[in-house]
């Protein structure tokens, strides 16, 4: 085995190509400079070090310029600023929003795998169901009575879809995921292990010790969400789990019942959001990060890593620590106890 060979290797990753030059300027919006031929063309992408004149790479930080002077690739994708720092011989694909532009060069070459119109015999089908066009199902993946499957969709092996559970166009669902009580939308993906819909956490203290309160809502997540390993959405209570446009889940998430998050989204791996907390459009909630319920986040907040947040967050607002503040008045905290610990 090698390490660190050429990325995309053939075994796991489907390839495609080769592609001019002129196309990848027309698929990432970049301009070219310096020594650009249009019918150049490009198999695949390569990191600098490693790149040769048939690959593409890519650079957005100034440490790495040292590489770029050495590399033997046959474009770089980059910013303005950098543009004048490409080796002779090297096209430079400049985009004022390089790692967006990179990222849709890898995808040319490297798209996912479509839907294979195939079901495997040891899947489980109950009655009723709806599937589109060109849908996979794998191997013991469970679909429950009245459930719809839009064109397009993968449902991988061991998955479980409950009963009536409604899946939008092109939408994958990987290994082990268990889906009940849930209405996705188009291009909704749930990596393996991820846990949708199951009941919330709630229950009332009864003479006798906890009695379990029903859990009536569903779970909604909207066009192009994605789920990380092994995360968890508990469906409402009383109302609807909801999840916006384009929000993007790590692993090991926690979303609990009610929760409403709006569009674009980023939730960090072991973070953990309670119920009836409202989450307004793009904030980003950092690694570890726990959110009591019942509290809202405004548009644009951003939560630190690990930070304990008890209060409402207004939008735009950077807050870090436990309890959360803002990020300012955290390191002045911070500096004033080194002072005070040296004395």
């Amino acid at each position: 085995m090698v390490a660190d060979q050429l990325p995309g290797d053939s075994r796991f990753f489907r390839r495609c190509g080769p592609f001019a030059l002129k196309h990848l300027l027309e698929v990432t919006g970049a301009e070219a400079a310096g020594c650009a031929e249009m019918g150049a063309s490009f198999e695949g992408v390569a990191p600098l070090h490693a790149a040769g004149p048939q690959h593409i790479s890519f650079l957005d930080n100034r440490r790495y310029l040292p590489l770029l002077k050495e590399t033997k690739a046959g474009a770089v994708v980059l910013a303005p600023a950098f543009a004048d720092k490409v080796p002779e011989g090297c096209a430079a694909l400049v985009s004022r929003e390089p790692y967006l532009a990179w990222s849709r060069v890898a995808r040319l070459f490297h798209p996912l795998p479509p839907a294979r119109a195939s079901q495997h015999p040891t899947a489980v089908i109950g009655e009723n169901v709806v599937i589109g066009d060109r849908v996979e199902i794998g191997p013991f993946a469970v679909i429950g009575d009245g459930v719809q499957i839009g064109d397009g969709c993968v449902i991988g092996p061991h998955a479980m879809l409950g009963d009536h559970v409604v899946l939008g166009d092109g939408c994958r669902i990987g290994a082990h995921v268990t889906l009940t009580h849930a209405l996705l939308g188009e291009r909704v993906i749930l990596y393996p292990g991820a846990r949708v819909g199951q009941d919330g956490f709630g229950f009332a203290v009864g003479p006798d010790g906890f009695e379990t309160v029903p859990q009536l809502g569903r779970v909604i997540l909207e066009d192009g969400v994605e789920i990380g390993a092994n995360s968890t959405i508990d469906r409402g209570s009383m109302r609807d789990t909801v999840i916006g446009a384009g929000t993007r889940i790590d692993n090991l998430v926690q979303i609990g019942h009610n929760a409403r998050l709006g569009r674009c989204c980023i939730v960090v791996s072991q973070a953990g959001v309670s119920g009836s907390t409202e989450i307004e459009d793009f904030v980003t909630i950092a690694a570890q990060a726990g959110l009591i319920g019942h509290i809202h986040i405004g548009s644009k907040a951003r939560i630190g890593a690990q930070c304990g947040v008890m209060n409402d967050v207004e939008a735009g607002a950077d807050v870090i620590g436990s309890p959360a503040m803002p990020f300012r008045e955290f390191f002045r905290n911070v500096a004033t106890l080194r002072k005070l610990s040296r004395k």
